[in-house]
C-alpha cells in the first residue's frame, strides 16, 4: 500500500453535504426563479466570486442583471446571502470524523477548497471543527482557484510535503485531474461508501467508516 504524508480536502460536496432542496428552494424563491434556472446563473460568475475578484453585491447584482429582474434590496440581499451560507453548512459526519482519525495516525490534513469570503467567513465563524485541520487554502484568500496548478502548489507548501506524498479528494474531475498532472494521488469523491471502497488496500490509512 501507499504511504502518505499528507490527505488534502475539499470542502464543497465532500466535508459537506450538497446544497439540499429546500436550501435551493429558498435561494430559488428569492428571486422568484425556477430551480433550473437559478442553477445555471448560479454557477456562471461563481469562480469569479470565489476568487475575490467580485464582491458579494457585486456577484448578486450581476446575477439579478442576467436574470433580468430588478438587483435586491439590502433586506433580501442580507436573507441571500444567509441562504447561500447556510446550503454548504450540512457537514458529511463521516468525512469529518475521518480526517480527524487521519490526523490522529500523524498524517497531516488540509483543507483545498472554491469558496467566496462570506462563506469562508461564516463557516469560520459556526464550525470549530474546520480549524482542526493542518493547513487550510480557500480560493478567496489567495485569489486563485482550482484547477489552477498553482493553488495546489501553495498547498503542498504549506504541509510541507511532496506532490507524490499526499491524496486529494474532489467531486469534480477536472480539479482531480489538476492534481493528478502535478503527481498527487487523486480520488474522485461521490459518497463515504464509494470513497471507501476505493480507498481499501491502495492507501495506508485509517479505515473510512460509513
Amino acid at each position: 500500500m501507499t504511504e502518505l504524508k499528507a490527505v488534502i480536502f475539499d470542502y464543497g460536496n465532500v466535508l459537506c453535504h450538497s446544497q439540499q432542496p429546500e436550501d435551493l428552494e429558498a435561494l430559488s424563491g428569492a428571486f422568484s426563479l425556477s430551480q433550473a434556472r437559478f442553477d445555471e446563473l448560479y454557477w456562471l460568475k461563481r469562480l469569479p466570486y470565489d476568487k475575490s475578484e467580485m464582491t458579494p453585491r457585486e456577484y448578486w447584482d450581476d446575477f439579478c442583471h442576467m436574470a433580468g429582474i430588478p438587483v435586491l434590496d439590502e433586506g433580501t440581499f442580507r436573507q441571500v446571502m444567509d441562504y447561500d451560507n447556510r446550503s454548504w453548512s450540512h457537514r458529511n459526519p463521516s468525512m469529518v470524523a475521518w480526517a480527524k482519525e487521519v490526523r490522529s495516525q500523524g498524517i497531516k490534513t488540509a483543507v483545498l477548497s472554491n469558496m467566496p469570503l462570506p462563506l469562508r467567513v461564516y463557516l469560520d465563524a459556526n464550525y470549530a471543527w474546520l480549524h482542526d485541520f493542518d493547513y487550510r487554502v480557500f480560493s478567496c484568500d489567495v485569489k486563485m482557484a482550482k484547477p489552477q496548478p498553482e493553488i495546489y502548489e501553495l498547498c503542498l507548501r504549506g504541509l510541507g510535503v511532496d506532490a507524490a506524498q499526499a491524496l486529494f479528494l474532489d467531486d469534480r474531475p477536472n480539479n482531480i485531474a489538476a492534481a493528478q498532472s502535478l503527481g498527487i494521488h487523486g480520488l474522485l469523491f461521490t459518497t463515504a461508501e464509494s470513497a471507501r471502497a476505493t480507498l481499501d488496500g491502495q492507501f495506508a490509512l485509517p479505515a473510512l467508516a460509513v
